[in-house]
């Protein structure tokens, strides 16, 4: 099935996000450095996308979110985990690629 343009950057950026919060400490960051760190790596969404997509991975039970003040701080579930790792496929995720 063919994807837009749009649809591979956000599939990307899902994956980058939990990429993200699986190496920082702790599991979890802030929306303002993963904006930050997701334009690191080419991708440029606005704020309101990144918190827009931490919604939805939140929904796919793949991180928690929780406003603090104006800034929306996401945590690593589980499944979360193997996804990043790519032990567990999620549609509308990116599939990483091997390491190594």
């Amino acid at each position: 099935m063919p994807h837009s343009y749009l649809d591979l950057v956000i599939q990307e950026a899902r994956l980058i996000l939990l990429r993200l919060l699986l190496e920082s400490g702790g599991y979890t960051s802030n929306s303002s450095i993963l904006d930050m760190a997701l334009d690191a790596y080419g991708v440029s969404l606005s704020r309101d996308q990144v918190d827009a997509q931490l919604a939805w991975l939140a929904e796919q039970q793949l991180v928690t979110v929780e406003r603090v003040a104006t800034i929306t701080r996401a945590t690593l579930t589980l499944r979360g985990q193997d996804v990043a790792n790519g032990d567990a496929t999620v549609p509308g995720v990116k599939r990483p690629s091997p390491r190594g």
